[in-house]
This record gives C-alpha cells, sequence and structure tokens, in this order.
C-alpha cells in the first residue's frame, strides 16, 4: 500500500503547447514535485506525472474509466498502479456552477465553485483572467482542499490541503482535471 504524501500547500502552473497542455506542481519553495503533459483532444483521457520534464521516473497518474465520461469518473493510481483516489465531475449539478466529488482512503468530498456569480459569468463569457476558487468539504463538513486560479494570462493555481488524509498526488490530480475538464 502506498504511503500517503501530504503537502499543505503548492501550485500548479499550467503552461501552453501547441498538442498539449504542460502542468508543473511546485512547493512554495519552488521546487518541482511533479510535471505532466495531457494530450489534447485525447479520447479517453489519461495523464501521468513524472518526477521532472524529463520524464524518466512516474509519480502519480489519472484515468478516466469511459472514453466519453459525462458522469463516469477518473481513478488516480500512484507509480506502482495501486489505486489511491477517484473523481468526478458531476454534470448534472454542473450546469449552474461547477461540482465535482472525491474520494480517497478515509474520506469522501464534494468540491464546489465558490462564487455563484463567478460561476455564471463563466458561462456566458470568456473572460480569461477571472479568478475561480473551488472549496471541497468532506462528507462531515470539513475541509479538505481547496484550488485558487489566480487572475493571471497563464493558469496558475494555488492548492492548499488542510486535511492531512489527502494525499498529494490525488489533490495535484484533481486540481489539473479541473483545468483540463473546465476547458482551460
Amino acid at each position: 500500500m502506498s504511503a500517503v504524501s501530504h503537502v499543505p500547500q503548492f501550485f500548479v502552473h499550467q503552461k501552453f503547447a501547441m498538442t498539449t497542455n504542460r502542468y508543473e506542481a511546485v512547493d512554495p519553495a519552488g521546487q518541482t514535485l511533479a510535471f505532466a503533459e495531457q494530450k489534447r483532444l485525447a479520447f479517453k483521457e489519461e495523464v501521468t506525472f513524472y518526477t521532472d520534464k524529463s520524464k524518466s521516473q512516474k509519480v502519480f497518474s489519472f484515468k478516466a474509466r469511459k472514453r466519453i465520461d459525462l458522469n463516469s469518473g477518473y481513478d488516480i493510481f500512484a507509480a506502482d498502479g495501486e489505486q489511491i483516489g477517484f473523481f468526478r465531475k458531476d454534470f448534472g449539478a454542473s450546469l449552474m456552477r461547477s461540482t465535482f466529488h472525491i474520494e480517497g482512503p478515509g474520506y469522501t468530498g464534494t468540491g464546489q465553485e465558490r462564487s455563484q456569480w463567478i460561476a455564471v459569468i463563466r458561462r456566458f463569457t470568456d473572460i480569461p483572467f477571472l479568478p475561480i476558487h473551488f472549496d471541497y468539504v468532506s462528507s462531515e463538513g470539513q475541509p479538505l482542499l481547496g484550488v485558487e486560479r489566480q487572475g493571471s494570462v497563464r493558469d496558475r493555481y494555488t492548492v492548499h490541503v488542510p486535511d492531512q488524509r489527502v494525499d498529494f498526488r490525488v489533490a495535484a490530480a484533481v486540481a489539473v482535471a479541473m483545468d483540463a475538464l473546465m476547458g482551460r
């Protein structure tokens, strides 16, 4: 069984490339925690995270359960293939405010856009600098993690993880998937 690796705060930077989205998770000191590339227009979404840009050592991955993923979700795997988490976008609840569900060892929770107002604006306009904040709470109502997109030209996210049960790999997979699933 994989050991939980809790990181209370980190940042995800998205970099645009012609055929891929590149993501780098860094700690507050600027050290790379994980690097990933997501192929655009993939039929079955799978994103693998590595220790660095050389892609020589796998850290974790997430993969869609089905090719057309309207509510099926994504499994998160450790480097050895062990499942360490799961998340899915709730498309029905996301019509007016994006909503995700998350599961990991010892917890389940739901994440939703903090601001209904910004959620509505995002649906009818394409303002690239709007900040987007998601708050994830456990089924008991306790904070699990928060993902905040800064208003900038390139997508930059601050990820806060107050719950020590939430593995860094799960939090990073969710942050990257939110960006990808929201078409950023």
